[in-house]
């Protein structure tokens, strides 16, 4: 920070230091508090992209931070304004997404509108982001700006937050010089930790690499892949490690999608030696560890969060793509020796039902055409619903970040948002946003947003007009089914009224056609699927119950 002092707007400050930061958005619904602001932004290189709620512009941030890895940030006035950024805070804190929310508050030298509107924000998003400061004099926003996006984009990533007053946003500030940004390189890990992990998976019979959350970073995918073919040691991944390898790699053998009983924990129990890789204790546990069981070697930039389930023997502290750069180097083939009979069970399980000709769908079904439809590099964005355990086990990822699924907070009424913001990032790209009736209802208000702004996305929405997921869980615990079923409006009406095209699945056979149809045209598309999930209880329970490992 150098150079001659001249003074400048609080506001222009703020834009500038934004700018700085190379922000290329601002995600947001403005209020009478932010004016300052939003005429600052009107003559800079930031794009402000108005949404039609909060959440929306929280969740499209968050997304920007989680596919690009450079902050996101968006926008809202104080109070039901601030509040509102609640949900997308607590789903960029734990899904581990940089995002910074900008927030406005009433004057506060002299304030003659007493409490009204008046919400302590700071104190409210403190315990769900890395940072939440209230910005009280304009000469310090350059420095403050610079910490929030070192705090965001840092392991682990997050949410930050500042607030700024109406009266400080009209200031004047002393300097309008800003903070180059720095990038901090992390350290590697220690050397005597690698040479004894080394021993350790050199030892292993049928050593196995999990991969976890915390290792879909660009450098990380890089060196697993380069672990992987050079070892031949087979992997399996959680939830949101899904796709930083291959799903079609012959050492693939499954997506931990629930803690344990399913097939590919079958290959799991097989291990005598689990490598996990980017473990984040925000995600249900891939597997459960035990006294005297399998032995974990930890992998990560931090060490492991001990509890009853979770325990390893050795831990791998510092950069995750430099650790694994190191052991590859160490280490000779080694091979996937026995795993090949578990790699098959799990195959044809999911394989199961691609063709069933049932309608309205099956989850199998509709997962298998979505693959169908889909190119490799396209990316499907889910909501949270009961599709999102059969998407999570069946669908078979091509290439990182073309499956968009939130196994961290698991909120409905984000899959909407998060599919416009990959569409702005790749506009080439088919990307669909996969949604139950009850999420996509809960901000289908984008729709207009995403009409807006020009993007070509394809919204399926799975109807089964009702909260399904709960609605299965509500069974599986003995209660009488009530309280959960739900209407709907016309579907195809009701994005025809935003300016999108709507349409209905009418037959299993039409699905495949239809959508590769809203494809080609392009623009805004809404695909209404009717759903059943009378398999949820045979496969995901009475199934799975009842299996038998390779070799009984």
């Amino acid at each position: 920070m150098s150079g001659p002092k001249t003074p400048i707007k609080a506001s222009d400050l703020l834009v500038r230091a934004l700018e700085n930061e190379g922000v290329e958005y601002v995600f947001g619904l403005p209020g009478e508090e932010n004016l300052d602001f939003v005429n600052s932004l009107r003559g800079s290189s930031i794009k402000l992209i108005l949404t039609r709620h909060e959440q929306g512009a929280g969740f499209m941030a968050a997304t920007y931070g989680r596919l690009t890895g450079k902050t996101g940030v968006c926008l809202a006035t104080l109070g039901p304004g601030a509040t509102n950024l609640v949900t997308p805070a607590a789903y960029a804190h734990l899904g581990a997404m940089p995002m910074l929310m900008i927030t406005g508050q009433k004057p506060i030298k002299q304030n003659k509108q007493g409490q009204f509107q008046i919400v302590d924000v700071v104190s409210l998003l403190r315990p769900i982001t890395k940072m939440s400061h209230q910005i009280v004099n304009a000469n310090t926003i350059p420095s403050l700006v610079r910490e929030a996006f070192r705090l965001a984009e840092e392991e682990r990533p997050g949410a930050v937050h500042l607030e700024l007053p109406e009266d400080i946003a009209a200031d004047m500030a002393d300097t309008d010089q800003v903070f180059a940004p720095t990038h901090a390189r992390r350290p590697s890990c220690d050397a005597q930790a690698v040479e004894q992990a080394v021993e350790r998976i050199r030892a292993a019979k049928h050593p196995l690499l999990l991969i976890g959350a915390g290792a879909n970073r660009k450098r990380v995918i890089a060196a697993l892949e380069a672990f992987v073919e050079k070892t031949g040691i087979p992997f399996v991944n959680t939830q949101m490690g899904k796709g930083v390898i291959g799903g079609l790699s012959r050492l693939y053998l499954g997506t931990a999608v629930l803690s344990e009983g399913d097939y590919v924990h079958d290959a799991i129990a097989k291990a005598d030696l689990i490598i996990n890789a980017g473990h984040d204790v925000v995600e249900k546990p891939p597997f459960l560890m035990k006294h005297g069981g399998t032995e974990v070697i930890h992998v990560n930039f931090s060490p492991a969060n001990v509890d009853d389930v979770y325990f390893p023997q050795l831990e791998l502290i510092g950069d995750v793509s430099s650790s694994f750069v190191a052991l590859t180097e160490k280490l000779e083939p080694i091979g996937a020796h026995g795993f090949e009979p578990y790699r098959k069970a799990v195959l044809d399980h999911i394989s199961e039902g691609a063709d069933d000709p049932r309608y309205p769908m099956i989850p199998q079904r509709i997962v298998a055409d979505v693959r169908k439809v889909m190119p490799d590099d396209g990316i499907i964005a889910l909501d949270n619903g009961i599709y999102k355990i059969w998407f999570a086990r069946n669908y078979r990822t091509m290439q990182p970040n073309t499956v968009l699924l939130d196994n961290a907070l698991a909120t409905m009424g984000a899959g909407l948002s998060s599919a416009m913001m990959a569409s702005m990032l790749y506009p080439d790209r088919n990307v669909m946003a996969i949604c139950g009736d009850g999420g996509f209802m809960m901000n289908s208000q984008e729709m207009e947003t995403a009409v807006r702004l020009g993007l070509n996305l394809v919204v399926l929405v799975l109807n089964d007009n009702s909260f399904g997921m709960i609605r299965w869980k509500q069974q599986l615990a003995g209660f009488p089914d009530w309280g959960l079923e739900c209407g709907n409006p016309d579907f195809r009406a009701y994005a025809n009224a935003f300016g999108a095209s709507g349409h209905r699945v009418e037959a299993t056979d039409d699905f495949v056609a239809l959508v590769q149809s809203c494809f080609d045209a392009g623009g805004v598309h809404l695909v209404e699927v009717p759903v059943d999930y009378s398999e949820n209880n045979r496969v995901l329970i009475d199934e799975l119950h009842h299996h038998q490992k390779p070799g009984q």
